[in-house]
């Protein structure tokens, strides 16, 4: 077995799910535990600086071998997993040499993984894929990353003959409930640019993403008992299902694609007295953005001329903005990956990213931050999986950017 692959196996069983209603950072302490496994792992193979701070943060330090002035890179990827299904317990296996066709993930609950649900899955044949049981996550958003980034250091570290300038590696926690970069210190981090490894199939890289809100709706309804209730009771829920209906059907997760935003009604509970929603709010265009929150704040005003003022209140937090702002001054630095893959084989393949990642937010932060694919799919899912050639081309990458970097910085010897 590979060394990317144990590593890959081991944390994917280490459980790591964020928790949005935690006030603390990490939101979480399990997250931790893999924070401490990934110091161990990096001091193991030679990062010596390599240290774990308060916040859940991991940070290492892979020194130049030139002896010139090169551009510093980062490399970062998440530790946590998003808490929507199940996280404890994962037990990972692997398909080897996938034959293309339907793979019974648990043969008792009757659980696959098909291609005529999941018609990507056509392109991977022949490759070994890392699967679970159909009943948690598996992880590889994002330990696919970082499995990835520790084995390139490794590389790099075991072949001095490749040309390296200095190169700072973080892990975050807390990316799935968007506070991934909260703490994050970019000044001390000191990289000139940096690449999340957050992405998915093979070739991807990123450098769009969605603008993106939070939104909580109350709903103050009024009680009454339902035998007494004719022209008194107020439900605040059925109310709260009628705010719900007046935002665009079509424009749900479910029936977009591509450019396309939304509203994701993500959260409903309440009684009859009071109820509230929570939503996410997304689009690529800023315009549409800052539109749509309007649009919530519009519903709510009709519906407090219908039942009365302060029934409805809307609370809005934008979360991130379209990095393309940030990127395109220094597109530089998402041609010098295209330019990466193609030298290993890989063709790019450019779309926006219809969600975000750490690389967001650090890009407004002053750390330019494209996104790079790990090999993982179907994230979010019990169906999740990984192509272990695909995690291993991302390997390639990683160590072809960094020397590509060193080339590229190297003094012009004039004859």
């Amino acid at each position: 077995m590979s060394r990317l692959l144990e590593r890959f196996l081991r944390y994917v069983q280490v459980d790591t799910a964020s928790d949005a209603n935690s006030p603390t950072q990490p939101s979480t302490a399990k997250q931790l535990d893999l924070g401490k496994m990934l110091v161990t792992d990096l001091q193991q193979i030679g990062l010596g600086d390599a240290y774990l701070d308060e916040h859940g943060y991991v940070y290492a330090t892979l020194p130049g071998n030139v002896d010139y002035k090169v551009p510093t890179l980062g490399f970062i990827a998440h530790v946590d997993v998003v808490a929507d299904v199940p996280t404890a317990q994962v037990k990972p296996r692997i398909v080897e040499k996938y034959d293309g066709g339907i793979v019974s993930l648990n043969d008792g609950l009757g659980i696959t993984l098909s291609p005529l649900e999941y018609p990507e899955l056509v392109h991977l044949k022949g490759h070994d894929l890392v699967v679970t049981d159909g009943t948690t996550l598996l992880g590889a958003d994002n330990k696919a990353g970082i499995a990835e980034i520790i084995t390139a250091v490794e590389y790099l570290l075991a072949h001095p003959e490749t040309p390296r300038g200095t190169v700072r590696l973080a892990f975050t926690p807390d990316e799935e409930i968007a506070r991934g970069t909260a703490k994050f210190d970019v000044q001390a981090f000191g990289a000139d640019y940096a690449y999340t490894l957050d992405g998915g199939a093979l070739g991807g890289i990123e450098y769009e993403t969605f603008n993106a809100a939070s939104a909580k709706i109350t709903v103050k309804g009024r009680n009454i008992h339902p035998g007494a209730s004719k022209n008194k009771m107020r439900n605040a829920i059925l109310m709260g299902q009628e705010f719900n209906s007046m935002l665009p059907c079509a424009e749900r997760p479910a029936h977009t694609e591509g450019y396309e935003g939304f509203y994701h009604l993500t959260e409903m509970n309440g009684v009859p007295e009071q109820a509230t929603l929570k939503y996410i709010i997304r689009d690529h265009d800023q315009e549409k953005f800052v539109s749509r929150k309007a649009r919530l704040q519009a519903v709510a005003a009709y519906l407090n001329g219908v039942y009365g003022a302060g029934s409805f209140m809307v609370e809005v937090a934008d979360s991130y903005y379209n990095m393309a702002e940030k990127i395109l001054p220094v597109m530089h630095i998402v041609d010098a990956a295209k330019l990466a893959m193609r030298e290993i084989g890989v063709e790019p393949i450019t779309t926006p990213v219809r969600g975000g990642t750490d690389g967001a937010r650090l890009s407004y932060m002053g750390l330019p931050c494209p996104n790079l694919f790990t090999g993982g799919h179907n994230y979010h899912s019990t169906h999740e999986y990984a192509s272990v050639q695909t995690m291993e081309k991302a390997v390639e990458l990683v160590v072809k950017i960094i020397e590509n970097n060193a080339l590229k910085a190297k003094p012009r010897q004039d004859c």
